[in-house]
């Protein structure tokens, strides 16, 4: 019995996601390239208390390994694009554009939080990436909260969160200068 428990209470093995454009999945040692790449920008590195500036691969790989313990996992959002090889054959190459993290925390909640590189911000990609693991959340862990903190003055941050059915508790954060959004 607790063994199943232990199973159902962690986001290692979470599955791939795919919607419109987006290919979902966790982050692995082999991405960390593409992680540095997207995250060492400081807009996000500003906004991210967590990550130092500036982003290194070593930074990448620690980063992608925390999701090792099953308690928090980062994932990435490829952007697809179809393309045709030398031969004529259909191929699909992808970009990492963002990141959505999920956090376990304590036995009732999990809390989210997401970064987009700077070309892919503004077009819808952070709310379709959120949504589809939002959804999936929703049915792996129907009894659980979902929660996110947020800078108020994080105009456009605030804004998605509230587009995907966030409210503001009137609490503030565990990190400074942010407020607690709770989904539902």
């Amino acid at each position: 019995m607790f063994t199943i428990r232990a199973a159902r209470d962690s986001l290692a093995d979470l599955p791939p996601i795919e919607t419109a454009r987006l290919s979902i999945a966790a982050l692995r040692p082999e991405d960390a390239q593409d992680l540095r790449r997207v995250t060492d920008d400081p807009a996000i590195t500003a906004a991210v208390d967590f990550l130092p500036t500036p982003f290194t691969v070593r930074d990448a790989e620690d980063l992608i390994r925390s999701g090792g313990r099953g308690q928090d996992r980062f994932l990435g959002a490829w952007m697809r694009r179809a393309g045709a090889s030398e031969a004529g054959e259909l191929t699909v190459a992808s970009d990492l554009v963002g990141v959505v993290g999920t956090h376990l925390r304590g036995p009732g909640a999990i809390e989210i939080g997401y970064w987009v590189g700077g070309a892919a911000r503004g077009r819808g990609l952070a709310y379709e990436a959120v949504s589809a693991i939002l959804e999936h959340l929703g049915r792996r862990f129907p009894a659980r909260i979902v929660v996110a903190e947020c800078r108020p003055g994080n105009v456009a941050s605030w804004g998605l969160l509230q587009k995907l059915g966030f409210r503001d508790t009137g609490e503030e954060g565990h990190r400074p200068g942010r407020r607690l959004l709770q989904r539902g």
